[in-house]
């Protein structure tokens, strides 16, 4: 009896390893399935827009939601190569609820040396001041006005192979209120 009993252990030992290989793998691949699902979302849109990391990464032309060769109906600058970041502050504020405030900052970074590209090279940084522009609190000196509400605090690239400071404000750096 005791010989039949231990057989009757090794099977059942046997059988609980596999079942629980057999669920680890069916619970491994439902929570794949389940992550994979719930981030897609998350990732890249056709225009290279990504909400979630606040990011956009893609050619100029989708910055616009217009896959239509232009950007903003002009094609000199919709092949460019684009990278744009910017703040939860600027994110809150522009698809949000929040107020705007020092905080709102984004970074723009064009590459027009591409195939079809402008030829251009320029990496802006923005920041929101609000309507007072220079008068603002936030308003750092060396900067100038944008959009009514903003200031570049930094700009400079390459246009037909010579370098261009327009603007380094001091700090200019982000955070810097």
């Amino acid at each position: 009896m005791a010989k039949n009993q231990s057989g009757l252990n090794h099977f059942h030992v046997g059988l609980l390893s596999v079942a629980s290989i057999f669920l680890s793998v069916i619970f491994f691949l439902q929570s794949y399935g389940l992550s994979r699902s719930a981030n897609e979302d998350k990732g890249f849109d056709k225009y290279g827009y990504n909400y979630g990391a606040r990011l956009f990464n893609g050619t100029a032309d989708g910055v616009d939601r217009s896959l239509d060769g232009n950007l903003w109906g002009d094609p000199t600058y919709a092949n460019d190569k684009l990278v744009m970041k910017w703040s939860e502050s600027w994110n809150q504020s522009r698809f949000g609820t929040q107020a705007w405030n020092c905080s709102a900052w984004t970074d723009n970074e064009w590459n027009g040396k591409v195939t079809n590209g402008s030829g251009e090279v320029w990496h802006y940084k923005i920041v929101w001041v609000g309507p007072e522009l220079e008068q603002s609190g936030c308003w750092r000196e060396g900067g100038y006005p944008i959009w009514g509400q903003f200031e570049v605090i930094f700009s400079q690239g390459t246009v037909a192979n010579k370098h261009f400071w327009d603007t380094h404000a001091y700090p200019a750096g982000y955070g810097g209120f």
